[in-house]
Order: C-alpha cells, then sequence, then structure tokens
C-alpha cells in the first residue's frame, strides 16, 4: 500500500479542491493514461486496486505509470464516540486529485489493451474518469 515513509504532521485539515489541476495534466511518459473529470479523495487502496486491474489486463507487457500519490492522513474518530477529546486517529492516506489530473499512464503495448486496461482500472475510482491518449504533432514523426 502506498503512503510516505515520514511526514512533518501527523494529522492535516481537510483542504479544499476547487479548480482544475494545474500539474500533471498533460500525458508525460506513456501513450495512452486515464483522466480525472472531477475533484476527490483517491484512496491507497483505490490506487493498488487499479495498478492491480492494469497489470492483469496487460498480461506482462508495456509499462505503467502511477502519477498520483497518497500523501494526505485522512482521519476518522470512531463510532458513537461523544464530542470533544481531539481529532480521530489517522486511518488510511489519500491522494488529492483534481478535474484533469493525469491518474495512471501506459506505454509499449497495442492501443485496444490499453484502452481495456485503463478501463477495468476506471471502475476501481469513487471518481468519473475517461481514457485518453498522446496526441502526436504533425511534424514529429521520426
Amino acid at each position: 500500500m502506498l503512503m510516505p515513509k515520514r511526514v512533518k504532521w501527523r494529522k492535516q485539515q481537510r483542504g479544499n479542491m476547487r479548480g482544475k489541476a494545474l500539474r500533471g495534466a498533460e500525458i508525460a511518459f506513456g501513450e495512452y493514461a486515464l483522466q480525472a473529470l472531477e475533484p476527490g479523495w483517491v484512496s491507497a487502496r483505490q490506487i493498488e486496486a487499479a495498478r492491480r486491474a492494469i497489470v492483469r489486463e496487460m498480461r506482462r507487457r508495456g509499462k505503467i505509470w502511477i502519477r498520483i500519490f497518497p500523501d494526505k492522513p485522512y482521519t476518522h474518530r470512531p463510532p458513537e464516540t461523544r464530542m470533544g477529546k481531539g481529532k480521530g486517529n489517522v486511518e488510511y492516506w489519500v491522494a488529492v486529485v483534481r478535474p484533469g489530473r493525469i491518474m495512471f499512464e501506459v506505454g509499449g503495448l497495442p492501443e485496444e489493451v490499453a484502452k481495456e486496461a485503463l478501463r477495468q482500472a476506471s471502475y476501481k475510482f469513487s471518481i468519473k474518469t475517461k481514457v485518453i491518449a498522446r496526441e502526436e504533432v504533425e511534424g514529429e514523426q521520426a
């Protein structure tokens, strides 16, 4: 499971997810990518489940890049606890995802396999996503 090795502060505030992704909105490594269409928190378990779905569909071909990392602690109070007594314990870690953010990239495999792998991964997330392809520029052929 992905999580930071160490953090400066054990607990964080919730923050907000207004606006589009400023960074990580372009395909940088592979040919096909899974892009977030709405804001949300993606848990480390969801990222791992999506990674496994992609690897299973790829069948030991190609390469996968995970472009998000869960570095935000999610705290949770025990059920039936009275108010007060401080903030809850860290239960798991989440990645903050804004619209436009590239979450996964794959490369080195046929188009239909890549798109199917990313489609299987999209079912693992609680936010809407879409599969996109790298646009080749006209003067770029070698």
